[in-house]
């Protein structure tokens, strides 16, 4: 299992703090270290049916207006570029995301 995200984010935090509590073993990639890709984002938009985007937060408010005046590969590019505007973690087993943002429920552990 993949978990991809920002390390100092408190809701990838307590993401990790329940996969350690789990057991489940993970390899965890920070988007600071290595920038998502287009692929990465392009999975999470076919678990989710919509590309990943964090509208809550300050990097997509900074990247607001061009984002919603874009078509969807100069999003996924913005994106790329902006990966703190990802929702996050995402969790990619063999593959495929399973996950998108954090729920203490998860049921794949």
């Amino acid at each position: 299992m993949k978990v991809y995200g920002i390390k100092n984010c408190d809701t990838v935090k307590k993401a990790l703090r329940k996969l350690n509590d789990s057991g489940a073993e993970y390899d965890f990639v920070d988007f600071k270290k290595t920038p998502p890709t287009q692929a990465l984002i392009k999975k999470a938009k076919t678990y989710l049916g919509e590309l990943p985007v964090n509208r809550r937060g300050t990097t997509f408010r900074k990247i607001k207006e061009d984002y919603e005046q874009s078509n969807e590969a100069e999003q996924i590019r913005l994106l790329v570029e902006n990966s703190s505007a990802i929702k996050r973690p995402l969790v990619e087993k063999e593959g495929k995301i399973i996950a998108v943002g954090f729920k203490d429920d998860w049921d794949f552990l």
